[in-house]
């Protein structure tokens, strides 16, 4: 990838202590930005941000998606879900909101936190169009590059722009007959907006427009995954790869450009299929980072989809994903409140944990020992400042902390038995 002056300066400040973050060489981490391979999320306008490494052998990195929606606009209910998201371990937000203000909303988040904060640009102007009457897909190409251009200006780290939703990709939809067609909402206002104008999506057809935005900003693009399969039954189909194949090529563009790319998918696909989603993605997008969604390995949890998705996670993070994006118990239901936030953290920071382990990162493997050896010892502070929810195990031991054993086992302690044993 050509040099990006922004992004150089940025690597010279913050590159020992990444390297040191992530137990990483400083050449490791610089080959792979310089290849494409691991994204360096940090725009120089977001005061105090947090650089953040995205794409392996960097550690797999978990997003948080909060904001407002039509039917809940509570600005200060989601900086809380912020805070909970930082509180849990999140390494990355994203402002879904789609009602209220979404400019202050915007702003008031990104003063409110060093994590990288990530949009989706389209919501601004569907929102617009709403409020003046029309339809959200009745946008207009300057109206969403102006939206761009002023999130980037304000300091939003990363953006899902849905490049590769074509009329062509469109058509194949058409055909697919899919079990449930578009479910992305940029996917399909994007959709909507080429089939009533009869245009090309303007993301694409002006994408060197959108690269040159970029740039100025170290704003990563996040190609976002339109086509994605809203159902297993649908995973794999042409729709979904015509998409990947087009996002490998305007990879290709923006790495010419000097601009940083990510990679999203690919949503819901059973258990079997999740290896070779993963790595086919992976290998025809040039080993770009790939940011998923779960993904969720069946579609009959709702109210448990923080579990399905964790289970496809740490089976995406073991085969190559580099960035998950929670899924919590609210999913397909409803707008998700602070508890559903923390759980859905914490639930992609356990499937992080799980692959991290079984790919033999050192940094997972020192940590999964040193809790196994403080267990051994039965010493519970270490247990707790060890785990991946230190509040939790506290919590859950707050009735007997005083006690050696757990209330599960009490005097029937397998560890303590066997110890008492050898010592006396």
């Amino acid at each position: 990838m050509p040099s990006n002056p922004i992004l150089e300066q940025l690597l010279d400040e913050h590159l020992p202590a990444l390297a040191k973050a992530e137990a990483l060489d400083e050449s490791v981490i610089a080959a792979a930005i310089k290849k494409g391979t691991m994204v360096l999320l940090a725009n120089p306008a977001h005061k105090n941000v947090q650089p953040t490494l995205i794409g392996q052998p960097a550690s797999v990195k978990v997003n948080a998606n909060i904001g407002t929606s039509p039917f809940i606009e509570e600005p200060s209910k989601e900086i809380k879900k912020l805070l909970l998201a930082e509180a849990a371990g999140a390494h990355a937000v994203m402002d879904l909101s789609t009602g209220g203000d979404l400019d202050a909303i915007r702003l008031e988040m990104l003063a409110a936190t060093r994590l990288p904060l990530g949009t989706v640009p389209l919501y601004g102007c569907a929102q617009r169009r709403i409020k003046a009457g029309g339809h959200p897909a009745s946008f207009t190409a300057d109206g969403l590059f102006e939206e761009i251009q002023t999130q980037a200006e304000q300091g939003v780290d990363f953006i899902t722009v849905h490049c590769g939703v074509t009329r062509r990709a469109s058509q194949l939809i058409d055909n697919a007959q899919r079990m449930l067609g578009v479910v992305s909402r940029g996917g399909s206002m994007t959709v909507r907006y080429m089939k009533e104008t009869g245009k090309e999506n303007p993301l694409f057809e002006q994408y060197d427009r959108l690269l040159e935005i970029a740039a100025k900003h170290n704003l990563t693009l996040s190609l976002g995954d339109g086509m994605r399969p809203g159902a297993g039954v649908d995973a794999g189909d042409t729709a979904q790869w015509d998409e990947v194949v087009t996002l490998a090529e305007l990879t290709r563009r923006a790495w010419d450009a000097g601009v940083q790319v990510m990679i999203e998918g690919p949503g819901h696909v059973p258990l079997h299929l999740v290896q070779a989603q993963i790595q086919g993605i992976k290998q025809l997008c040039m080993g770009a980072p790939l940011y998923v969604l779960g993904p969720l390995v069946t579609d009959s949890a709702p109210g448990y989809d923080h579990i399905a998705g964790a289970i496809g996670g740490a089976l995406a993070a073991w085969f190559g994903a580099d960035f998950l994006c929670y899924l919590t118990p609210a999913e397909h239901l409803t707008l998700p409140d602070g508890k559903d936030v923390y759980a859905g953290v914490m639930a992609s920071r356990i499937a992080a944990q799980a692959a991290e382990n079984a790919l033999g990162r050192p940094l997972a493997v020192a940590r999964d020992l040193a809790i196994s050896q403080a267990r051994a010892d039965l010493d519970w502070n270490k247990m707790a400042e060890l785990a991946l929810d230190p509040p939790m195990v506290r919590h859950r031991r707050e009735d007997h902390k005083d006690r050696e054993e757990c209330a599960m086992c009490g005097e029937f302690c397998a560890v303590k038995m066997l110890k008492d044993f050898e010592a006396s």
